[in-house]
């Protein structure tokens, strides 16, 4: 069932009613991030109504021992679990010393909103109170993207119908609880405070993982533009609050802006954190909140001039496509190269804030083609940094010889997922981060970082495989057993066809360029040899286990089978799932969904995705036509992949539909989960919908190409990609297609295989 009820605007998310039942899924949309530190749309004061409470410091989590019914070898120790840090934005509302609290008053007025050109988040709400005061509070807050410590809130209340007494009292509180916790530890311990005249600071560190984080605010008071300096600070262990109280006439107005925020050990040694916070908290509160919201959105315009895709003549459409790509940003900036993108970013606790496979085969061509080169980079050099973990995880398994498993989850390079079926079977992860490189490589048209690390983790990734397959002598083949594919709906299985060659590939893609390498610069590879131990009898071995792979085939479809014994299944499409069922992983048995055809996600559709030009358009029609009718999309990643391909066929109207899905898969909360957070990594989808799917760009024999293609629905969109160090704008309207260098060096583009030159204007006519 999908909640349409954000109000379509162009460059805003607009909520325009208060439903109890709603506020949940409304904290997650109206979630706010600058890549340090985030949090969920929390009222500020407090609310007794059904909430879930978050804010977030990106890298800080504990390690919750693993929760199992019996341990089985080679499990994780625990599940990271990103934490609920402590409470900056706090502030208690007073009304004739009545708390007021929007759960127990008359609410005549409720209106929120998300301005993503700014990233400012403005609530107002008009209410009357228990003893009939009406008055209106507003709520304005950003997190500073030129600042990664800082946040801002000015928060106001104007009275409307009589005189009254209102108290603000603006906190920072270190007595908060995760939702979601295994053993219902506590994650923090307060070690010391501080306060003075208007500032305060909490310091905490996380138990085992020992983290410390400096939690601070900065209050200022004003009553009707003037400063109210009559104010009183309430300190307990782990609370500190400042309390402001004044009686105000009608149409009188009282303010409190507040400057916080936390610094984590990741970010500031703890023994200099306080003073570093103070000195920014000092610096902001010179400038303002006005000032401050001026420098928000200078640094926002820079974001969206690069990263901005407009989509005219469909307004849900466009609102979806700016949600998705406002919530990349705010979540990932690439500014530290130790952290990374987890799947719910800064909006809620589902996943355990980690990092899973999502961002190679997903965000990282949204952050390699709309920033610089360093954050690309930055995410190559995060699995790099952990290659030695990776060969740890390998080896509590039973691998050697520098076999490298990555994570399915993890924060710090160690596995940290405790379902043994995705732990131990759903090692396609491996190929998903081989493949990162060398799309980094086919991108940039550079090799220097695959020479000089990603070669290290190929190889890694490349001695898994070989020690993970097995030789079946009665296919006299190689063969890989017991996995999960990209389809969860599907466990321990044999011969998952993309695992299968998604391994054949990573194992040519290494021999390749390690002979390349070999060829080009003896002394390099010489290194090479020497540093990772590799000899010429294992590569031959690779080459003749890629050679004679296991790749499942049914001759009477004329499709790649999903893994050994899809056949068997009762093969009814989704139209035979009665409505009220779906999604079916909310209300059917495991078991039942395993024993059926249905699929979560692409599967065999993700290995035509990346290796498309392994394939004839009518092998993917095949496969695509086969496949997708068992497909229920139930993972957030699926649409976008659906949409890639459908575009690739030509099916632009097919292709629309599944972008509308993955483009407001949370505005319109398709899976009845957004209550738990946003699916931040699927959000990079929705702009590969449009990039790679509408727009068809591919990157072939050194050179960009575009297969333009526009949805009836609209009359043009236009996107830019950093192309080798040069802008590339391609505008596509209902009569033509159009590619700019807005900046840089000319470089090689085709539109529809013709080349464009930019010594003049270069138009291609749309049939």
């Amino acid at each position: 069932m999908i909640i349409d009820h954000i109000l379509p605007h162009s460059w805003k998310i607009i909520e325009d009613e208060y439903n109890p039942n709603r506020v949940e899924a409304a904290e997650s949309i109206f979630s706010l991030g600058n890549g340090a530190m985030g949090q969920r749309a929390n009222f500020e004061e407090q609310y007794t109504g059904a909430t879930f409470q978050g804010s977030y410091v990106a890298g800080v989590y504990y390690p919750d021992k693993t929760k199992v019914g019996w341990w089985k070898n080679g499990y994780p120790e625990y599940f990271a679990k990103v934490l609920n840090a402590p409470n900056w934005i706090g502030i208690d509302l007073k009304c004739n010393n009545q708390i007021v609290d929007i759960n127990t008053v008359k609410v005549h007025r409720f209106h929120r909103e998300l301005n993503m050109q700014n990233g400012l988040y403005t609530r107002t709400v008009t209410l009357t109170t228990t003893d009939n005061v009406k008055l209106t509070l507003t709520a304005e807050r950003f997190l500073a993207m030129f600042q990664e410590e800082l946040g801002c809130i000015r928060y106001s209340v104007e009275l409307h119908n009589k005189d009254a007494v209102i108290s603000l009292s603006p906190y920072i509180d270190a007595h908060i609880k995760n939702k979601d916790t295994n053993w219902d530890d506590p994650f923090w311990k307060c070690t010391s405070q501080y306060a003075d005249a208007n500032f305060a600071a909490l310091h905490t560190k996380t138990n085992k993982s020992n983290f410390d984080v400096c939690t601070y605010q900065a209050v200022s008071f004003t009553v009707d533009g003037e400063r109210f300096e009559a104010y009183s600070c309430d300190e307990e262990k782990g609370r500190i609050t400042f309390s402001c109280q004044a009686k105000l006439t009608r149409g009188q107005k009282i303010r409190v802006e507040k400057m916080g925020g936390y610094c984590s050990s990741l970010q500031q040694p703890a023994s200099i954190q306080q003073k570093h916070v103070k000195i920014i908290a000092t610096h902001a509160q010179e400038k303002g909140f006005d000032e401050l919201l001026k420098m928000q959105k200078k640094h926002w315009d820079d974001v969206w001039r690069m990263a901005d895709i407009t989509i005219e003549g469909d307004v849900k459409a466009q609102q979806g496509i700016r949600f998705n790509i406002f919530h990349l940003n705010q979540t990932y900036t690439g500014n530290n190269p130790l952290l990374n993108i987890g799947p719910k970013g800064f909006t809620g606790e589902k996943y355990g804030g980690s990092t899973y496979w999502d961002t190679e085969a997903y965000c990282f061509p949204f952050y390699m083609a709309t920033k610089n080169k360093s954050v690309a980079e930055n995410l190559l050099n995060y699995r790099h940094k952990h290659l030695e973990k990776a060969i740890e995880n390998a080896g509590k398994l039973g691998f050697t010889n520098g076999a490298a498993l990555y994570p399915m989850v993890t924060m710090n390079g160690e596995e940290c997922h405790n379902e043994w079926e995705i732990t131990f079977e759903e090692i396609h992860r491996n190929a998903a981060i081989a493949y990162a490189i060398y799309s980094h490589e086919c991108y940039t048209g550079n090799s220097d970082y695959l020479v000089a690390k990603g070669i290290d983790v190929l190889v890694g990734v490349s001695r898994f495989w070989v020690q993970r397959i097995s030789f079946s002598t009665q296919k006299e083949k190689y063969v890989i057993l017991g996995v999960t594919g990209p389809n969860e709906y599907e466990n321990n299985v044999n011969n998952n066809w993309y695992t299968n060659y998604a391994a054949k590939w990573c194992l040519e893609y290494t021999v390749s360029k390690l002979a390349i390498i070999a060829s080009k610069n003896a002394h390099v590879y010489e290194t090479i040899e020497q540093r990772l131990l590799v000899k010429e009898e294992e590569l031959v071995h690779w080459k003749e286990i890629a050679k004679n792979m296991y790749l499942p085939y049914d001759a009477k479809h004329d499709v790649f089978l999903q893994h050994d014994g899809f056949l068997d299944k009762e093969l009814h499409d989704t139209s035979h799932i009665p409505l009220q069922q779906r999604p079916i992983n909310q209300h059917w048995s495991w078991d039942r969904i395993l024993r059926s055809p249905y699929i979560k996600q692409a599967d065999v559709l993700q290995g035509f995705y990346f290796f498309e030009d392994h394939f004839s358009k009518e092998q993917l029609e095949k496969n695509f036509d086969f496949y997708e009718p068992f497909t229920v999309h139930e993972s957030s990643l699926s649409p976008s992949i659906h949409c890639v391909l459908a575009a690739a066929l030509g099916r632009v109207e097919q292709a629309y539909a599944f972008y509308l899905r993955t483009s407001r898969l949370d505005l319109d909360d398709y899976n009845a989960e957004v209550n738990e957070g946003l699916h931040i990594t699927s959000m990079a989808g929705t702009w590969l919908s449009v990039v790679e799917g509408f727009g068809g760009m591919r990157v072939k024999n050194d050179a960009i190409h575009f297969a333009p293609q526009l949805p009836t629905a609209w009359d043009s969109f236009s996107f830019k990609v950093n192309f080798r160090g040069s802008v590339l704008q391609l505008t596509v309207s209902k009569t033509s297609s159009k590619v700019t260098l807005i900046d840089g060096n000319e470089v090689n583009v085709f539109v529809n295989g013709e080349k464009v030159s930019f010594f003049q204007e270069h138009t291609i006519l749309n049939n």
